[in-house]
């Protein structure tokens, strides 16, 4: 396979120079337990071959995003105690974050794309902290699997290690994925108290309490089509927020009367 331009780790110093990005992309993952079948590098795996995809469409589109090495440790407080499920505190993530935004400032990128794969890390209240730090870098975030319904595409979509991450691994790394038949069902114990059950209130899950296998979700009607059409559905839609970024004033972004 030829070099990407648009991925960092591919690209060389020739291509950068040549042709400077208009926005940078950070794939933001985890390191943790996905059921008996996924690889604990699930989460990562995925965010490379997504990031790659929708920067390829926008480069297509005229667009210059440049993917950043995917950071693979997430917010994992609630599985500590499951064997190497690796934590990366919130407060560490925005001491990261700050550290690569103050990179891209002094470097004139002024637009940077956090593209999150893991439900345990929130980028929304870190934002809010960094973009009052960094005024002249415009930054957002997308967390993938909210980008479409995943109902459109799957029977029964879970949250963790399920039928729509099984499908997906299927589509991009067949090869790592054990036979279905050894995968838990997914199977999760509903919270007690009915508040968080209902979901207007919230606290951490305890992962090994609230599930059994640790995936959140039956994956056993997953399949590498489902995966491949749900894939390109979401880098085409991905990709047009980079498109849309790239093109934009990022001091004019409201609509006047």
């Amino acid at each position: 396979m030829n070099a990407r331009p648009y991925v960092l780790t591919e690209a060389n110093w020739k291509s950068i120079r040549e042709t400077p990005c208009e926005l940078a992309v950070l794939p933001w993952g985890a390191t943790e337990a996905h059921n008996y079948h996924l690889p604990y590098g699930t989460d990562n795996l995925q965010l490379d071959h997504i990031a790659a995809e929708a920067a390829r469409i926008a480069t297509d589109q005229g667009a210059r995003p440049m993917v950043l090495p995917c950071v693979p440790f997430g917010v994992n407080t609630g599985q500590l105690d499951i064997p190497l499920c690796l934590n990366m505190n919130p407060s560490t993530q925005t001491a990261v974050l700050a550290d690569i935004i103050d990179s891209l400032d002094r470097q004139g990128i002024g637009k940077l794309v956090v593209l999150n794969g893991h439900g345990g890390n929130c980028f929304k209240q870190i934002t809010r902290e960094l973009q009052a730090r960094f005024p002249r870098v415009f930054l957002s975030s997308i967390n993938w699997f909210k980008v479409l319904d995943a109902r459109d595409y799957f029977d029964n979509p879970g949250d963790h290690a399920d039928e729509l991450e099984t499908s997906l691994m299927l589509h991009l790394r067949p090869e790592l994925v054990r036979p279905l038949v050894e995968a838990g069902d997914g199977a999760t114990r509903a919270p007690r108290l009915r508040a968080i059950r209902e979901g207007w209130a919230y606290a951490q899950r305890d992962w090994r309490k609230a599930t059994v296998d640790t995936g959140s979700g039956d994956p056993s009607l997953a399949t590498g089509e489902k995966g491949r059409a749900f894939f390109a559905a979401l880098t085409a839609k991905i990709a047009s927020y980079l498109v849309d970024l790239a093109n934009a004033d990022t001091s004019d972004l409201y609509e006047t009367e």
